[in-house]
């Protein structure tokens, strides 16, 4: 790991402008060095401390972008120095990543408790580092994005509330387009028939591609307003009827300009309204990016990294939520629990590398096996696996399990050691249900497990369903 740290580094091209502020935590100074000379030889400004006391100092003192934690450290450990800068209104903000050689789940989880965006386990890959780091720092600059936009927005808005003084002395000077209406209405019935332009400002007057002399005073907004959306009209004549505002944004490619996406503002004023319209389009493509890059971090938090298929946590809710849905609706649950038989004999003979291999197309052939979108195949831990599967009997299960061995039968992956055959074969715990209201969706996996106990017993490579 560390030759292909020295090799990014060598390899790369010191940058002028620092890409971000980054606070590392660590009591072991080689690997500050190691971390802080990866970051700056990628644009980074990297400040080191070897404790939590230091970090909340050196936080408060300038702030950093990101801070990237250690767990093991004396004094205070990664999880409490977490939990105090949560604690504080100053630094709660602050992202924290999570860089340890604590690879289990539970550490994995408490990390995301105590208040951590990410946790990266050493040894670590410089480019995950570098596009975690990236990614949070990209999540920063659009929330400060929309939170300007937002505040930009409030304060145009404020200012329809102003005198009529006030509002001559910013209409020509204004980003956003503003509009004064006044209706018009069928002498006979009283109904509004269209609104005549009182007010246009230079910004309305080109969306409308009209000079403000042409419109001022003139017939012309329903005619252009019914052009966009057939039902907005009706609702500006609500507007003035009942007095309540339409705050919205609406889709309006124009000719000849990017823009696309506007927020308008419409109040009631005399017998008509005053709105404004606003270009939101660069706000919207903020959003969406801000959202894509929300769902690539939930991916993250329920993938497994190294087969790529569902992790625990993810097998967790999924469980939950179709305990929960079968509890109600009365209908069968099924859970199968597998195992890789003797796997720690095949470590020994082929090695951790060999053995994430076997993992990795153990877990993938799995996959393949259930057919329906709302079945769920993830890794239980180690080098177990589990399969939910909604709405299935324990004959429906047991085929699926069948299929599952199978499957890896077909791979024939050796496995020199193994004492029930040369080939790489699987243990499977089948448990089927209907919860019962007030019943445990541990009760499932226990039988699951049982199972699976039941199945190495009599000789491994079999599937059992657990029999109450």
């Amino acid at each position: 790991m560390y030759n292909l740290i020295n090799e990014a580094l060598t390899n790369t091209n010191s940058q002028p402008d620092s890409k971000g502020n980054i606070l590392l935590v660590d009591d072991l100074p080689e690997n500050l060095k190691l971390l802080s000379d990866l970051l700056s030889k990628y644009g980074y400004t990297a400040r080191s401390v070897t404790s939590g006391a230091r970090a909340i100092k050196t936080a408060k003192a300038k702030r950093p972008d990101v801070m990237f934690l250690d767990v093991l450290m004396p004094e205070m450990n990664g999880y409490q120095v977490c939990q105090a800068f949560k604690a504080d209104p100053d630094l709660c903000d602050i992202p924290i990543i999570f860089i340890s050689a604590l690879g289990d789940t539970v550490d994995k989880l408490k990390g995301f408790e105590v208040g951590g965006v990410d946790y990266i386990t050493k040894p670590y890959q410089v480019k995950e580092v570098l596009a975690r780091l990236e990614a949070q720092l990209i999540i920063q600059k659009q929330q400060r994005s929309l939170q300007d936009e937002i505040a930009k927005r409030k304060e145009i808005e404020e200012v329809l509330y102003q005198s009529r003084s006030l509002l001559s002395s910013i209409l020509n000077s204004a980003l956003d387009g503003i509009a004064a209406m006044q209706a018009v209405r069928d002498p006979a019935t009283g109904e509004i028939e269209d609104f005549r332009c009182l007010v246009v400002n230079p910004i309305i007057s080109k969306m409308l591609g009209r000079n403000r002399d042409d419109l001022i005073g003139k017939l012309v907004f329903r005619r252009f307003i019914e052009h966009i959306d057939p039902h907005l009209f009706a609702r500006f004549v609500e507007v003035v009827e009942s007095g309540d505002p339409l705050d919205e944004d609406f889709y309006y490619p124009l000719d000849d300009s990017d823009s696309s996406w506007y927020h308008y503002v419409a109040v009631k004023l005399g017998d008509g309204f005053a709105v404004t319209v606003r270009d939101i389009t660069s706000r919207k493509q903020t959003e969406l990016a801000l959202q894509e890059a929300n769902r690539k971090l939930e991916l993250l938090a329920n993938l497994d990294g190294l087969t790529q298929i569902a992790n625990r946590r993810r097998f967790n809710d999924y469980l939950l939520f179709h305990w929960q849905h079968h509890q109600r609706e009365q209908k069968m649950l099924s859970l199968i629990l597998i195992d890789i038989d003797y796997f720690k004999l095949y470590n020994d003979s082929y090695g951790h590398q060999g053995g994430d291999d076997c993992l990795i197309q153990v877990a993938q052939a799995i996959a393949k096996v259930p057919q329906r979108v709302v079945d769920l195949v993830a890794r239980y831990g180690g080098e177990e696996f589990a399969v939910i599967l909604p709405n299935t009997d324990t004959e429906g299960a047991l085929i699926i399990a069948e299929s599952i061995k199978q499957a890896i039968a077909d791979l024939a992956i050796p496995h020199q050691n193994s004492m029930v055959s040369d080939r790489v074969t699987l243990s499977l715990g089948v448990a089927s249900m209907i919860p019962s209201v007030g019943q445990s969706l541990e009760v499932l996996i226990s039988n699951a497990d049982n199972a699976l106990y039941k199945a190495k017993k009599c000789g491994r490579d079999q599937a059992i369903a657990h029999i109450d």
